[in-house]
């Protein structure tokens, strides 16, 4: 493929490192967005600017400060904390407005086969949360995959220690099912049926 303009290629080859985005899909973006930029619509602007989004310094969250609006209202429950896997499952979540606690962000999930074990995600942050702060409960909100409920059980074995309750959502989200995919309802209702979480014998 051969471009006329180098920013052009750039655009198009990073775009391409985006999940699911190939090269032509990358052009046909980069070509859309060339393409707005003549009609008034500024897009570059907006992905110019993406360098200016902060990742929240308690629960990694993105925000536009050091401390996102979440972690910052005072007027949320301080004592919970629901985990999730991504950004996204915190607007999910959010959506519901069946929940008025905390968030904690982990980017991921432990799973071996990709290299992901549990020093690439936030757990370690999670735990000197739990020492600091005067949390009660902590609430699994993770896909109830193999992978998810590794990383669910090795959290409950790091709070063992720590004496706080942990619960997770209750099924009504399908098996294997992206929390962005459930409806509102269905994950309202699964937040506040949460059930507590047991540990199995070793």
């Amino acid at each position: 493929m051969k471009f006329s303009s180098s920013l052009l290629q750039n655009l198009v080859e990073s775009l391409a490192t985006l999940p699911s985005i190939g090269k032509k899909t990358a052009l046909r973006l980069a070509l859309h967005i060339l393409d707005y930029r003549q009609k008034g619509v500024d897009i570059s602007t907006a992905l110019g600017e993406v360098n200016k989004i902060k990742t929240c310094q308690i629960c990694n969250n993105y925000s536009d400060h050091e401390i996102c609006g979440i972690c910052s209202d005072e007027s949320r429950r301080k004592g919970t904390i629901c985990v999730v896997e991504s950004v996204i499952d915190v607007m999910a979540i959010e959506d519901t407005q069946q929940y008025n606690g905390q968030f904690h962000v982990l980017g991921g999930v432990i799973n071996p086969i990709e290299g992901i074990g549990p020093d690439q995600l936030n757990i370690d942050g999670l735990v000197q949360r739990v020492e600091k702060e005067d949390i009660k409960e902590i609430i699994m909100a993770i896909s109830p995959t193999i992978e998810g409920e590794t990383t669910i059980y090795y959290i409950s074995k790091k709070m063992e220690i720590l004496g706080v309750a942990i619960s997770q959502i209750a099924r009504g989200v399908s098996f294997g099912g992206e929390l962005e995919y459930a409806d509102a309802h269905t994950l309202g209702r699964s937040i506040q049926t949460r059930t507590p979480y047991k540990l199995s014998v070793d």
